[in-house]
């Protein structure tokens, strides 16, 4: 009989793969950090200008001159805001339903998972009719809870399959011991399902910090985040490219700090309890 054999890509292969691969995902980035520094002129040269004399005055402008500066301390608090509440009612909430058995636990699984298939769109001319109502547009709060809503099914749905992997012989030994729920929870699960909440932070923070539809519906000046004032530069025939590459060069930032600082806890949540 003849043998079939089965070839596996070379190790040059797979690195050019590989590298093809990376340069494909980071080149919009590139181009974005390139358009940031380039004068007007020089952005709508055709072809593009790949040798330039760098600028900073698109920086200074959407820092110092536009309200881009004050737009990213009300995405910050927004975001923080969010991902914290999303965390502390999220985290509570999926280890009921991981644990316990109750009356309703099907229908208010199924309730927290379809919130997040309702687009925005559907939703925005209600929350402006009901924030309008209660004279609250241009504030944080309504960008919270509104963001809490749409955050929390996430946190939910990850924390639920994370605590649901933990053995439940752990919280019957720590019963034995004389540990109370809330202990259990506390200092047991939380820490086990660490890699399901760093993922779902992440998700929470990302989410929030790139909202753009209800930014734009519920706020004006006072609350006004980033990504809305980033859409605010484009009006009529004028398209400042170097300011927009600018502002969203800035919006990406703090988005990739928080990844790197989840990421290192999503590695230590991951490898606890491997070595005693």
């Amino acid at each position: 009989m003849r043998e079939h054999t089965t070839t596996t890509p070379s190790l040059a292969a797979q690195v050019v793969l590989l590298a093809a691969i990376i340069l494909f995902c980071l080149f919009p980035f590139y181009w974005m950090v390139l358009t940031s520094l380039k004068t007007q002129i020089v952005a709508l040269q055709t072809p593009p200008a790949w040798i330039f004399d760098v600028s900073f005055s698109n920086y200074y402008e959407v820092l110092f001159e536009d309200a881009v500066a004050r737009s990213l301390i009300n995405s910050l608090i927004v975001a923080v805001c969010t991902t914290f509440l999303a965390i502390l009612l999220g985290t509570s909430a999926a280890y009921a339903l991981a644990r316990f058995e109750f009356r309703g636990k099907k229908e208010l699984w199924f309730w927290f998972i379809t919130n997040r298939m309702v687009s925005p769109i559907v939703l925005a001319l209600p929350f402006f009719l009901i924030v309008r109502s209660f004279g609250m547009l241009d504030t944080h709060i309504v960008l919270i809870l509104i963001y809490l809503t749409f955050n929390l099914p996430i946190v939910i749905w990850i924390c639920t399959d994370q605590f649901r992997s933990i053995p439940r012989e752990i919280d019957e030994a720590a019963i034995l011991e004389g540990a109370s729920q809330w202990r259990i929870f506390f200092s047991l699960c939380l820490p086990l399902a660490a890699p399901g909440i760093a993922v779902s932070a992440i998700f929470s923070f990302i989410f929030s910090w790139n909202e753009l539809m209800y930014a734009l519906v519920l706020t004006r000046n006072v609350a006004k985040t980033a990504p809305a004032v980033a859409v605010s530069f484009m009006e009529g025939y004028s398209l400042p490219y170097g300011k927009i590459m600018a502002t969203s060069t800035l919006i990406v930032v703090p988005v990739i700090i928080f990844a790197l600082i989840a990421s290192k806890q999503l590695v230590r949540g991951l490898t606890m309890g491997a070595v005693k």
